[in-house]
């Protein structure tokens, strides 16, 4: 087996488990009940079959520039993702748009007043 065969595997495979994941934050967007499961589904395995799929094309590419380029892709990816993710979880939460029967721990819970609304 030649090493240009390899990298053909390598590189399918990442591609394809990328792929995957992705169709599952697709369908985990569709089917979780409430924005902040919904908000994990974007993030998680959204960023990690995203970075698979920039490894898969690293393997096939061959140019240092684009290598380069997929790999400030993969850092904007994570470092924007999460950073976006708790920001909107915050302001859902603190819109009193979180559905408190879901939540198994309320970190933020003497944060807010008795009827539900923040503190300001």
């Amino acid at each position: 087996m030649s090493v240009q065969t390899l990298a053909d595997i390598v590189a399918g495979a990442c591609l394809v488990s990328g792929a995957v994941l992705s169709l599952a934050a697709g369908v985990g967007l569709l089917r979780f009940p409430d924005l902040l499961s919904r908000m994990h589904a974007a993030t998680k395995p959204q960023v990690l079959g995203l970075l698979l799929i920039l490894a898969g094309a690293a393997v096939r590419l061959h140019n240092v520039i684009d290598v380069t380029t997929l790999v400030l892709v993969g850092v904007f990816q994570l470092v924007t993702a999460p950073v976006a993710a708790h920001m909107v979880g915050r302001a859902v939460y603190r819109a009193g748009q979180a559905r408190a029967d879901l939540l198994i721990v309320d970190e933020l819970r003497e944060q807010r007043t008795d009827d539900g609304s923040p503190a300001r």
